[in-house]
């Protein structure tokens, strides 16, 4: 399972290293990025299945990213899940209308994380 992409993408490395921890216990490959920028840039690179997007973020936020992402037809195909400590109904509003295609808030069970990803990833599998 080691050729899955998952991209982590946060600025506050507590959340990148747990996620990453995770992730990578479980078999998959991960991509770290401490700001927007450096995020798409490795969407860009390494065309991940899923992408955990912060909100939040320097350079460029959450909300810029997911648009970005999606407006590239080569890399739309990118599951955009919103991690972010915003839980108001607008906030996620926000993050749908931008191209996320799922908002969870922090904190997070590393559990739903897991089972969130083998769902979305069962398609591809196999």
């Amino acid at each position: 399972m080691a050729e899955t992409s998952i991209l982590v993408a946060d600025d506050e490395p507590f959340i990148v290293r747990l996620l990453t921890f995770v992730l990578r216990k479980r078999g998959f490959s991960v991509a770290e990025a401490r700001d927007g920028e450096e995020a798409l840039d490795l969407v860009r690179a390494k065309r991940p299945k899923i992408a955990f997007v912060d909100a939040m973020m320097p350079k460029m936020n959450g909300y810029e990213l997911c648009r970005a992402i999606k407006k590239d037809p080569d890399l739309r195909d990118t599951h955009l899940i919103m991690l972010t400590a915003k839980g108001q109904d607008s906030d996620r509003d926000r993050g749908l209308e931008a191209g996320a295609d799922e908002y969870m808030t922090k904190p997070f069970s590393p559990s739903q994380v897991l089972q969130r990803v083998t769902e979305i990833l069962q398609p591809f599998e196999g």
